[in-house]
């Protein structure tokens, strides 16, 4: 308990690598954050003494600050619920299997299965004939939002 009382500016560097490190065996992309938590603290305490709380303090609002900031605004893409980010369906080309109304539902089948599956529930916002070639502009929860090519 006695370390506890004294954490020194080289434990955190340590435990920081170790952390990081650690993250080559854990693929959750998580554990990354807590070891630069770490590093900054021991960074930090190079500078300035701080008690342990005010480490510990200081730790877990970095760590959670560097995973709020990965996932805010540097992951690449926005992901369906498949996994597949939307950017790699929006554009592809299908055909439409039946008449599309506007603002109605329909299907459109495609070459190539997209998220899983050949044909997909789609909805158009003006009239597709049958045959018709149709472009995903946007995936709308579980259906594909198309317009004519």
């Amino acid at each position: 308990m006695d370390i506890f009382l004294h954490l020194e500016w080289w434990h955190w560097i340590v435990g920081g690598m170790a952390l990081i490190l650690a993250e080559l065996a854990i693929p959750a992309f998580y554990v990354i954050w807590f070891g630069l938590g770490a590093l900054l603290v021991g960074l930090a305490l190079l500078l300035v003494d701080f008690s342990p709380t005010l480490q510990i303090l200081l730790w877990s609002i970095s760590s959670l600050s560097f995973a709020a900031l990965w996932f805010r605004f540097f992951r690449h893409g926005e992901r369906t619920l498949s996994g597949t980010a939307a950017g790699e369906v929006i554009g592809e080309i299908g055909l439409a299997v039946a008449a599309i109304a506007p603002f109605e539902k329909g299907r459109v089948r495609f070459q190539r299965p997209l998220l899983g599956a050949e044909e997909w529930v789609c909805l158009a916002d003006g009239e597709i004939a049958a045959g018709d070639r149709v472009r995903v502009l946007a995936i709308e929860g579980n259906y594909f939002r198309v317009g004519k090519q």
